[in-house]
């Protein structure tokens, strides 16, 4: 079986839907396609470093995906975002390092996203092999009641000493601490560029008032996309966000400034031009979006994570970011989950909506 035939048999009766679709929104023609040649096209003429472009090269260049434009990354943060026990417990081989950065290697995966304490184990005997993302915060999840709240948990200065390619940290837009955060990733990202690396922000949504009459617009379009925007404004090199699921958050919640047209003309209800709008916010597809796979559900992973595959790709984005789909399972089942997910991104028939 071909793997666009896989692919066409996980998403069902929604084949046609997913792969069909043809957007009417924003042109694909208006989007910085993912191609081989991607850093030296949109980052070769602003104000990143040489070794800024030698790390974010070396990222795009490794793995299956390597030298297509699109990304694969394993994160492994869960330990501290939603407790060792939540994360490991199904799968206890990966309370130990090492076991993480080999899942990614094994599942051919552009680089491995986890936490200063699992990269500096065995940052000397992966480093070299693998890019290393280095998550720079987190909200840790002992304090009670839970505070949500990302803190800085190292130094960026530590992460280039064990050899990362990257760091990486999290914002939640519209919480209590959003605007110390955003202050605080700035300045990080601004050294680590400063030191050669290359910066890639989790950009997500926080706010119990996003919840309106029974609808969660964590994942509205018109939201996590002004979300973006503020990303890529403190020069996130890749952004990683959820898929969006609705859109109209700012008029349900009555706050903000949006326009009309981001409802009539720039968005539609199908999921590819909601992720569009997306990915038009980080610059019209310069900064990579990369969305995120997403909590294990069980049996649906495959085509859960197919289907994000699909959306994210024919709306422009640059790959998935996924973790306890993978790590939750036994070795052999998250490596062919992973590497079903880069067939997505590998097979050219499936292309720009």
């Amino acid at each position: 079986m071909s793997n666009l035939s896989q692919i066409e048999n996980l998403l069902g009766d929604k084949a046609e839907y997913y792969l069909g679709h043809n957007s009417k929104t924003i042109s694909k023609d208006s989007i910085a396609a993912p191609g081989g040649e991607f850093v030296t096209e949109h980052f070769i003429g602003s104000n990143r470093s040489n070794q800024v472009l030698n790390n974010l090269a070396r990222l795009y260049n490794h793995g299956r995906l390597g030298g297509t434009g699109y990304v694969s990354i394993l994160p492994v943060d869960q330990g501290i975002e939603h407790s060792a026990a939540a994360s490991f417990a199904p799968n206890p081989r990966y309370f130990d390092p090492a076991n993480i950065v080999e899942l990614a290697m094994e599942a051919g995966c552009n680089g491995v996203a986890s936490t200063y304490g699992v990269l500096a184990q065995c940052s000397r005997k992966y480093a070299h092999k693998i890019p290393f993302i280095v998550k720079l915060n987190h909200n840790e999840f002992l304090t009670y009641p839970n505070t949500f709240n990302q803190i800085m948990f190292g130094s960026v200065e530590d992460a280039w000493e064990m050899g990362a390619t990257a760091v990486g940290a999290t914002i939640y837009f519209g919480s209590d601490g959003a605007e110390q955060q955003i202050q605080e990733v700035a300045a990080a990202f601004e050294r680590a560029h400063e030191l050669g690396m290359a910066t890639i922000l989790w950009c997500y949504l926080r706010n119990s008032g996003f919840k309106k009459d029974g609808v969660d617009y964590h994942t509205s379009a018109d939201l996590t996309g002004q979300a973006n925007h503020i990303g890529v404004t403190i020069q996130a090199d890749i952004i990683k966000q959820k898929l969006p699921t609705n859109n109209g958050g700012y008029s349900a919640i009555g706050f903000g400034k949006t326009h009309p047209d981001v409802y009539s003309k720039l968005s539609s209800e199908h999921p590819i031009d909601l992720a569009r709008y997306q990915v038009a916010n980080c610059y019209m597809g310069k900064i990579g979006l990369i969305n995120s796979g997403g909590a294990s559900a069980g049996e649906s992973d495959l085509q859960d994570a197919v289907t994000t595959a699909v959306v994210n790709k024919r709306a422009g984005g640059q790959g998935l970011i996924m973790g306890r789909k993978a790590f939750q399972k036994p070795v052999d089942e998250g490596v062919k989950l992973i590497q079903t997910v880069q067939d997505v991104y590998l097979d050219e028939k499936i292309d720009l909506a």
